[in-house]
């Protein structure tokens, strides 16, 4: 029998000491070999990444370097691939990975138990040098990858381009040994893919002030011959303004493949080399790609045979083999619904990262010639049972004008618990960030933190989200703050309609982009008075404080798109920034913050604090220092989530 409980208070065996342990999954999934190779988070470990790996055979993955090695890249902030393996036979793997301290390239050689040695000279990690997508390539003796060159003292001197580095660290000590493979014609570049037969090369290229899911190209070059191969040629395939190449990879018949969204869908096309003809290998209104912001992505990978392992899906990202012969498509069976950009083929086997709404992120392996699906590393285990997890329903809910809004709704649960009678349970909203991205209807022990205490989660994928295509993303071109805000509100309001929800018991909570929705729904006069507070998370508060020079390059152009450009929208700007309607704000808030954040600068919080200084409006600011975008650290997450429960408990009538 259940006990009545208020809301917000039920018994939950999820502590936020458990949260913070288990937080992040394993990234960048790669084959070495028969070998399997990843990254993993380490909270306890000051949030480092640690690299793994799978022998054939062995029970368990182990550990290749220990602390301080943190294999993680901070290429455009939000990094990208930060390793590669070579197999060797019986010298053993060769890596190569960028560390995240002093953003080096490192080459190590487990086996033969000496230490990384450094390829590429010394950086400090915010200025200088940083690498990311290598490919070694043994007969050049290089490493192909992405460099991107800062000055500390001119944020807008930036450059990124292909470059290859010697394998036997002569630039460690050297920089004239960096050997320039094309020039910095573009701002934003991918590492280069050398083709079957040596003689081509493709990478993606784009420039501000466009973002890669609404413009990029991809470049093709001829690769001369020698041992130190210069590209020539270097010319425009496909792709433009309004077409997004999110991947390209060659196939085994020296042609390309590309996810590109000229159909309004990221789909799979071939592509011929000589002409950038291009044909929609399966034509759906699906997406076969996301938002490429981690450079070096993989969301789909050729196989032997001549079919294609696929991620794929409208809202959902599943795995699938798809035959370019018939366009048919074959899903792997299993409870995977969400597989990530990181896919690993060698031989029949596909290797990638996937979760579902019963587990978190594993790797898990489809042998492509049984259709056998199963995990093979780091294995999901639930410390607390499925009894204490809601089961996620996915809704279209209505907004302004009729238009679709998809989100998760997550409702309370507790075998051991339940409200009292004639009450409704509160609900947070929760906003993802980018604004470019989706949420993932996975098992997610930070959702049932709050909805195993009797709270309620609606993740929403408002308009401007990935995954259902480029009509739903444009939405928000020239509409952040209001798009944004509008839908989640909807969401919201709907489940007050519909009796699931407390009228007076609803919270916004967000990071990032998703900090900038929070703040703005309780800053705007649209909204006011709908939420009883707010948890605002490394939040964009001011945009006419965020731009060129005021955040990191990547995204330093990005309210082009989002707002408009500046010097024709400066009036819009002010309009929305949460920080310039700090008089209307009367709703509670909880404000946390990275010390040490590029792309949301403390800055940015500390000018909404300066505005309601003086004002009767009850706030909590909380600031980590070592934090950047996003918390990485076990103490930093247990304090944030426990800051949070406390704000809630204490606004929301149903738990008093």
């Amino acid at each position: 029998m259940t006990d009545q409980v208020p809301y917000g208070r039920w018994p939950s065996p999820i502590g936020a000491d458990l949260v913070a342990a288990l937080d992040g999954r394993p990234e960048y999934a790669g084959s070495v070999g028969e070998e399997l190779w990843w990254t993993e988070p380490r909270p306890a470990e000051g949030g480092r990444r640690a690299l793994m790996r799978l022998r054939p055979g062995a029970a368990a993955a182990e550990s290749v370097l220990p602390q301080p090695w943190n294999v993680r890249s901070r290429v455009m902030e939000y990094g990208g691939q930060p390793w590669a393996g070579l197999d060797r036979g019986a010298e053993g793997p060769l890596v190569v990975f960028a560390h995240f301290a002093d953003q080096r390239l490192y080459a190590v050689e487990p086996d033969a138990g000496t230490p990384p040695r450094p390829l590429t000279p010394p950086g400090d990690g915010t200025g200088g040098l940083r690498w990311c997508d290598p490919v070694i390539h043994p007969a050049f003796g290089e490493v192909w990858c992405v460099l991107e060159e800062l000055d500390a003292d001119d944020p807008d001197a930036v450059r990124r381009l292909p470059v290859a580095v010697p394998l036997d660290g002569s630039a460690a000590a050297d920089p004239a040994a960096l050997r320039e493979l094309d020039g910095p014609r573009h701002r934003f570049v991918t590492g280069p893919r050398l083709s079957p037969d040596g003689t081509r090369a493709v990478w993606l290229a784009w420039d501000h002030p466009r973002m890669p899911w609404d413009g990029t190209e991809l470049k093709i070059a001829d690769v001369g011959p020698g041992p130190r191969p210069a590209f020539s040629g270097v010319r425009t395939l496909i792709g433009g303004p309004e077409e997004s190449v999110a991947q390209a990879e060659w196939d085994r018949d020296g042609t390309l493949l590309a996810a590109t969204d000229r159909t309004g869908w990221w789909n799979v096309h071939r592509v011929a080399p000589d002409t950038g003809r291009a044909e929609n290998l399966c034509p759906r209104e699906e997406e076969f790609a996301d938002a490429l912001w981690r450079v070096g992505s993989r969301w789909f990978a050729p196989l032997g045979d001549g079919t294609i392992a696929v991620v794929h899906g409208r809202g959902t990202a599943v795995l699938a083999v798809l035959d370019p012969a018939t366009g048919g498509i074959a899903d792997a069976q299993g409870p995977w619904t969400e597989w990530q950009a990181s896919l690993a083929v060698r031989g029949t086997r596909v290797t990638g990262i996937a979760a579902g709404p019963d587990r978190g992120y594993e790797l898990v392996c489809l042998d492509t010639a049984t259709g056998h699906c199963r995990t093979v590393a780091a294995g999901h285990v639930d410390p607390v049972g499925p009894a204490h997890h809601a089961q996620p329903r996915q809704r279209v809910f209505t907004g302004p004008g009729g238009r679709e809004v998809h989100a998760r709704v997550h409702p309370p649960h507790n075998p051991d618990a339940a409200g009292p009678h004639g009450t409704r349970p509160p609900f947070a909203i929760w906003v993802h960030g980018g604004p470019t991205s989706r949420s993932a209807g996975i098992l997610d022990l930070e959702i049932s933190y709050f909805t195993s205490r009797g709270i309620g989660v609606a993740v929403v994928d408002y308009g401007g989200s990935t995954g259902y295509g480029r009509a739903y993303r444009n939405r928000l071109r020239g509409q952040w703050g209001v798009v944004d805000v509008e839908d989640c509100a909807a969401v919201a309001r709907s489940l007050v309609a519909e009796g699931a929800a407390d009228p007076a018991g609803l919270a916004i909570r967000g990071g990032s982009a998703g900090g900038w929705t929070a703040a703005a729904s309780i800053a705007l006069p649209g909204t006011a008075g709908l939420y009883a507070c707010a948890a605002i998370s490394y939040p964009v508060l001011d945009v006419a404080a965020w731009g060129p020079g005021l955040t990191h390059d990547f995204e330093s152009r990005y309210l082009d798109s989002l707002i408009g450009p500046p010097d024709e929208s400066a009036e819009r700007y002010r309009e929305r920034s949460p920080v310039h309607h700090a008089h209307r704000i009367t709703t509670p808030f909880l404000l946390l913050q990275g010390l040490d954040d590029p792309i949301c600068p403390p800055a940015q919080a500390e000018a909404l604090l300066a505005a309601v200084e003086g004002r009767d409006v009850p706030h909590t600011y909380l600031t980590f220092a070592g934090e950047g975008h996003g918390f990485r650290r076990a103490e930093t997450i247990r304090t944030a989530l426990e800051a949070e429960l406390a704000l809630y408990l204490e606004r929301f009538p149903a738990a008093g």
